[in-house]
């Protein structure tokens, strides 16, 4: 006898972070494959150029110069809680409905892909460049997009969404004399 699951509307925000995953991951194996550590592409004249960059810091380059032997696994703990905790959030209704769930399940695929990496490789591939000028942006990869994009949006819904109204907020009418 077969039993039908019930499903929850909030998991079907975690194939958004599926999508994020396997995009990361599809990625930063083609590069991995095809490309060379100092490999160097220009797309857009010299806005944005691919590279292949091996990360063993945290996003955009931080700490990349440590040799500490603590480093990789606590960047490790740390993402296994954070995806922990933001997919229980998701699970367990605790986000609004809109861009904040959607912010959530990008970040939740973003740091899903690097902790992958992290534990395959010790480190992280990135190979998106861009700049302007002397100024360049450090190298990134779809989950950090992914993890700057979710940030992006759980903060605009959160400065900006539509705010529940509670019995205390409403006004008081007063009875006419």
């Amino acid at each position: 006898m077969t039993q039908d699951v019930p499903r929850s509307p909030a998991a079907r925000w975690l194939w958004w972070s599926l999508a994020v995953l396997i995009a990361d991951r599809a990625t930063k194996a083609a590069v991995e494959r095809y490309t060379d550590p100092s490999w160097h592409r220009q797309i857009l004249s010299d806005f944005l150029v691919l590279v292949h960059s091996r990360n063993p810091g945290i996003a955009f380059g931080i700490f990349s110069g440590s040799r500490s032997g603590w480093l990789s696994p606590m960047l490790l703990a740390s993402s296994a809680v954070l995806i922990g905790l933001l997919v229980w959030m998701l699970l367990s209704r605790r986000v609004e409905p809109g861009m904040a769930r959607f912010g959530i399940a990008m970040i939740i695929g973003g740091a899903a892909g690097n902790a992958l990496d992290r534990l395959l490789y010790g480190r992280v591939t990135d190979f998106i460049e861009v700049g302007v000028g002397a100024y360049r942006w450090p190298a990134f990869n779809v989950a950090d997009a992914a993890i700057s994009v979710g940030a992006a949006l759980v903060l605009i819904d959160l400065f900006f969404g539509k705010m529940p109204r509670s019995d205390s907020t409403r006004p008081v009418r007063r009875p006419r004399a």
